[in-house]
């Protein structure tokens, strides 16, 4: 008997009737002859709510280390209560159910607490409770460390809950339900003509993810992709039965039959450029500068360099997430003094607009029509940065959509 992992975020089991929804979506998979485990986030604001909590009580006393593991001891609690509704409604249902937390597994994490990253998830328990017909109902989101105390690992952590429990299990597939009904070629919400996509590679999800794309959180996606893990994206809003192969599965490239050039276009509002004038144009500037930025935790994606007026300077910019601009600023300007730079200036009105597909790499052109559709809209290119499977763009925040629409026909992604 093969073994399914199903996972349904906040929003799919936002109260009893949506839980009772689910427990139809699990019940015609245990029908279907599967052995099932379940993967549930904290039912939609619940969340939200618990860290307004944490955040309320303060900070911990002059001497005490912070309270970051009591955090994690208090966000973890929505998924508890999601675990325990849905066992419940499976039993009612007339199915053996129970629910497990992350130490009952154990789903053994690292002691960063509030973005804790899984190590180990031994499979004895679960196996053994499946292989007697039982589903498991499991809260997303928490693990243990190896000294026994809850930890949470992010927003969006129930996702890599749920793949790494799939590979753990050995289950044929891990199905993420959400509010979508699969991946699609590019915000529905701004293109109307997007058109979902039957299968994505691995590779071009974690880009998509990774470049603003909501539907998986990014650390699933790689761990799918390590583990090859198949993975399919779904809607849950559906009955069972109503929407037959609907969803998009995620699955190594070599099992896409036909290999597009580019299979989506996404896009990034949280974005911020910064750029310091008057560079020392001399060996072991950059070091001095995105050393002092990683060692501060301010991830920088996009960087470009250009000779300035003067003689042996440079500009440069880079970007960084509008949440770390003022941050990234600050530690700039406190190297200003080692480094030399004439001035420094950020520019939070900025989007990141990027094409993503496997068949770039056979493929010569992608480029030209890429810069070609930009221009023939009036969009102008601030910044570049390319991969073997991707190619971003920095441009004013205005001109997102347009140059979203604009791309998505460039490629003929509304004839899919």
């Amino acid at each position: 008997m093969s073994r399914l992992v199903m996972k349904f975020g906040g929003t799919s089991v936002a109260d009893l009737e949506r839980i009772r929804r689910v427990g139809r979506l699990v019940a015609a998979e245990v029908a279907a002859g599967h052995q099932v485990a379940v993967v549930v986030s904290a039912m939609s604001g619940k969340t939200n709510e618990l860290v307004a909590w944490t955040d309320g009580s303060g900070a911990a006393g002059q001497g005490l280390p912070p309270s970051d593991d009591e955090y994690d001891v208090v966000v973890a609690s929505g998924e508890q209560v999601t675990a325990g509704l849905l066992a419940m409604t499976l039993r009612n249902m007339g199915i053996p159910a129970r629910s497990w937390m992350g130490w009952q597994i154990p789903i053994i994490a690292d002691d960063a607490h509030g973005r804790a990253r899984i190590e180990d998830v031994p499979p004895e328990n679960l196996i053994a409770a499946m292989d007697t017909g039982q589903v498991a109902v499991i809260a997303g989101f928490q693990g243990v460390t190896r000294d026994g105390r809850i930890a949470t690992l992010g927003r969006g952590g129930s996702d890599t809950s749920a793949v790494a429990i799939a590979a753990a299990v050995k289950a044929i597939r891990c199905d993420i339900y959400t509010d979508v009904d699969g991946v699609y070629t590019t915000d529905p919400r701004i293109e109307s003509k997007a058109r979902k996509l039957a299968r994505i590679s691995y590779e071009e999800m974690l880009e998509m993810a990774s470049l603003g794309a909501k539907v998986l959180q990014t650390r699933s996606v790689e761990l799918a992709m390590a583990k090859n893990v198949p993975v399919r994206v779904l809607s849950s809003f559906v009955e069972p039965g109503e929407a037959p192969g609907q969803g998009t599965i995620v699955c190594d490239e070599e099992e896409i039959m036909e290999k597009r050039i580019v299979s989506g276009v996404a896009y990034s509002r949280d974005e911020a450029k910064i750029t310091l004038y008057g560079l020392p144009d001399h060996p072991g500037v950059s070091s001095v500068i995105f050393g002092a930025l990683a060692d501060a935790n301010v991830n920088v994606d996009m960087i470009v360099q250009s000779h300035a007026r003067t003689a042996d300077t440079a500009n440069m910019e880079f970007t960084v997430g509008k949440r770390d601009a003022a941050r990234a600023v600050e530690i700039v300007r406190a190297a200003q003094p080692q480094i030399g730079f004439e001035d420094v200036a950020v520019n939070e009105d900025v989007a990141k607009v990027s094409v993503i597909g496997v068949g770039m790499r056979s493929h010569t052109g992608v480029a030209k029509t890429m810069f070609g559709a930009l221009a023939e809209k009036g969009v102008n290119i601030q910044v570049i940065s390319t991969s073997e499977i991707k190619i971003s763009v920095l441009i004013d925040a205005a001109y997102t959509e347009l140059a979203v629409r604009a791309l998505h026909a460039a490629y003929g992604l509304d004839q899919l």
